[in-house]
């Protein structure tokens, strides 16, 4: 096996840029997520569970000396965290009000507290996030760590729950094969790094829960399956639109899942082409 494709995402449920090499570390990629949107009207960090329209910018760091980004709005135009405008440039493309947010320095966890509910109902709420029918069950949220039941990510990170989310191209291609009438698209699911995987059929990663492995020269542990939300099934651009048939297909014939979450035991560099070995 081999690293296909690496991606990192600057700002949290932007559309992310592909990569070459990056460093890892405990928290995951350097530079994944520093960025997310602070929702001014309901409050909290929000992503695209909730402001489906983030997943319609795109957002690249300006260089490897600073943490500003460039962001690509949803008509093409561009700003950059440099830029005194640039939440409200967001805001007026969204209809809402909102602003970017780096992570903190200074070690408070304040910023991570999640914002108000948008329903009373505890299942409206809940299914209104994972996208889930009536009919459908919801995850497994023993999967999730613990401390997402009172922050938006866990403290500090703008992660939903760990540092890595893997998937396959052995994955992909079922995904294809299953839903041939859908646009299969790395920028739907978010994943920080694509495995090839050769022939092998199937979904072989949600096999690898528990299994140790070397990326690169990065350490990981493969940790449960990553549970799928309403974000796949948000509009990406004019080519990637709205379907509700991948979450559908996810949720009945494959336990719900997508792709597997890990957690970094030793960190390092990760290149496209790098061998990925079990330890």
């Amino acid at each position: 096996m081999r690293v296909d494709r690496i991606w990192r995402h600057p700002v949290k449920s932007f559309i992310g840029e592909r990569v070459t090499a990056v460093e890892v570390g405990p928290l995951g990629i350097a530079g994944d997520r520093h960025w997310a949107v602070r929702d001014h009207e309901r409050g909290g960090i929000r992503g695209a569970k909730k402001i489906g329209g983030l997943m319609r910018f795109a957002a690249s760091y300006l260089d490897d000396a600073s943490r500003h980004v460039l962001v690509t709005l949803p008509d093409g135009s561009t700003a950059s965290t440099r830029d005194d405008d640039i939440d409200e440039r967001i805001s007026a493309a969204l209809g809402r009000r909102v602003g970017l947010e780096s992570l903190p320095d200074d070690g408070s966890t304040d910023h991570f507290l999640r914002g108000p509910a948008d329903s009373d109902d505890v299942m409206t709420e809940l299914r209104g996030i994972f996208g889930r029918e009536e009919h459908e069950p919801l995850p497994d949220f023993s999967v999730f760590p613990p401390e997402v039941a009172m922050f938006e990510s866990p403290p500090g990170t703008h992660h939903d729950c760990w540092p890595l989310m893997v998937m396959t191209t052995s994955s992909f291609a079922a995904l294809r094969a299953a839903l041939p009438d859908s646009i299969i698209d790395d920028r739907r699911f978010r994943p920080s790094f694509v495995i090839d995987t050769g022939e092998e059929p199937g979904h072989p990663e949600f096999s690898w829960t528990g299994r140790r492995a070397r990326i690169g020269d990065v350490a990981v542990e493969f940790l449960a399956p990553c549970p799928r939300c309403v974000m796949v099934t948000r509009p990406v651009s004019g080519a990637i639109g709205e379907d509700r048939a991948i979450l559908r297909h996810i949720v009945s014939d494959l336990d719900q899942n997508l792709g597997v979450y890990a957690r970094v035991l030793a960190g390092g560099t990760v290149r496209a082409g790098d061998a990925v070995t079990f330890t």
